[in-house]
């Protein structure tokens, strides 16, 4: 059988690294499925999960990782993710996540109208919401 040699990095650390049957990227297009084999291609990342499926002979199942932007670099034999922001979706702390958006609420409701730190606490409270909506469900994106 092919193999499908995959690395998931992002800016701290490796997340991922081993052979997997298949995964299944976010892009700003929509999903697209890698298999072994796939065309060479590079592919801008959206905000999603990267549903990573190991081989039978690694105990099968699903490895989810909630992602936003960043890249992937696709070859014949695997494929190398470079994420701007990654979390596995079992690694979810809900109330730290909870904690972390209203203090960036806070912050950015104390700043003048066109202040440039704005954009990072939007960046901010966006990656928290899509946090709780895969560990909560559509329901989350709403202010809890």
């Amino acid at each position: 059988m092919a193999e499908l040699n995959c690395q998931f990095v992002r800016p701290d650390r490796l997340l991922f690294e081993g052979p997997v049957a298949n995964l299944v990227l976010v892009t700003y297009a929509g999903e697209l499925g890698v298999w072994p084999g796939h065309a060479p291609e590079v592919v801008a990342l959206g905000d999603g999960v990267v549903r990573i499926r190991r081989r039978p002979e690694d105990g099968g199942g699903e490895y989810d990782v909630v992602v936003s932007g960043g890249y992937a670099e696709i070859d014949s034999d695997g494929v190398i993710i470079l994420a701007d922001h990654a979390r596995r979706t079992d690694d979810i702390d809900v109330e730290v996540v909870r904690s972390t958006r209203d203090e960036a609420i806070e912050a950015l409701d104390e700043l003048e109208p066109g202040d440039y730190r704005s954009a990072y606490y939007e960046k901010k409270i966006k990656w928290c919401n899509l946090l709780l909506k895969q560990a909560l469900g559509s329901a989350a994106s709403a202010p809890i």
